[in-house]
């Protein structure tokens, strides 16, 4: 229980944003061994598709895993206190501070970091996972979608999650190919 705990401690207390599933990534499946790529890729699917902070759904998931419920209150706790400690504090600090030049560009560069962070985990879970045409494509259509056509992504997960579906349906792990082959 302690070592879920101070896991996810360790984790909550050191990542910021997107960046939190670098951190993940590397501690569970690198570092500790609790999960796979194939078991991360499936706490990381399941976190999204449920309410809430992503990093905290795969803590609490994870913990389950572990040690049942007391291993998911352990993973909460440890994913959330330093979050929660450190924005109280920012907040209490930008309250009385938010003029300040100094204190915006830190924002940014925090913000920056964490695009970073972000794109280095995509990244590394995208070149085992994106092995075919159809996927790329996939990824290509929502990009353009929500970055340069500016479409809600409620709308373009309720557009391009169907089409996918239809796509992928059938073919396993495989994409079809135009005559409904698996392409390579």
């Amino acid at each position: 229980m302690w070592n879920i705990f101070l896991t996810f401690l360790i984790i909550g207390a050191t990542s910021f944003g997107g960046g939190t599933f670098a951190y993940l990534h590397n501690s569970l499946v690198l570092k500790k061994k609790w999960l796979d790529e194939d078991g991360f890729m499936a706490a990381l699917s399941v976190a999204e598709a449920l309410p809430g902070l992503n990093a905290v759904n795969i803590s609490v998931i994870v913990g389950d895993r572990l040690r049942g419920v007391s291993g998911a209150i352990a993973g909460f706790l440890g994913m959330t206190i330093p979050g929660g400690v450190f924005i109280l504090t920012l907040g209490v600090l930008y309250a009385t501070h938010h003029q300040n030049p100094w204190i915006n560009q830190a924002l940014i560069g925090v913000g920056a970091a964490s695009v970073g962070l972000l794109a280095s985990i995509a990244l590394q879970l995208g070149k085992k996972q994106l092995t075919h045409r159809l996927d790329l494509v996939v990824i290509a259509v929502t990009v353009v979608m929500i970055s340069f056509l500016h479409i809600s992504l409620v709308w373009v997960l309720l557009t391009v999650g169907p089409v996918a579906f239809l796509l992928y349906r059938g073919h396993g792990s495989k994409a079809p190919g135009p005559h409904g082959q698996p392409v390579d």
